[in-house]
């Protein structure tokens, strides 16, 4: 298994979904600029943030299968200085937690 970080196996779908959220956002900034009714932004802005919720989880997700998992079995295999299954654990948790919090 590459020590490669995880998001590099689906790059071209991340990329292709963040250029479609920053499309979003440039519609909010014409709809602020139109003076556009504030329940439609509000809902525009909702939209927005699912969207990048849904490329924070499928980068958690990718990092729990392929940088945890990977460093689980190598930790059994061989001793190493690359942080331990726990270290990277504790890393998901606490990003998953920033996540929760938003």
């Amino acid at each position: 298994m590459s020590s490669a970080p995880g998001h590099l196996n689906r790059k071209d779908d991340l990329l292709r979904r963040l250029r479609r959220i920053e499309g979003q956002v440039r519609g909010l900034e014409r709809m602020i600029d139109e003076e556009t009714y504030c329940i439609d932004v509000l809902t525009q802005i909702a939209a927005t943030t699912k969207a990048l919720q849904a490329v924070a989880v499928q980068l958690l997700e990718e990092h729990l299968r392929r940088c945890l998992a990977g460093a689980a079995s190598r930790h059994d295999q061989e001793p190493s200085n690359a942080p331990s299954p726990e270290t990277l654990l504790n890393e998901a948790v606490r990003a998953l937690e920033r996540l929760l919090r938003t």
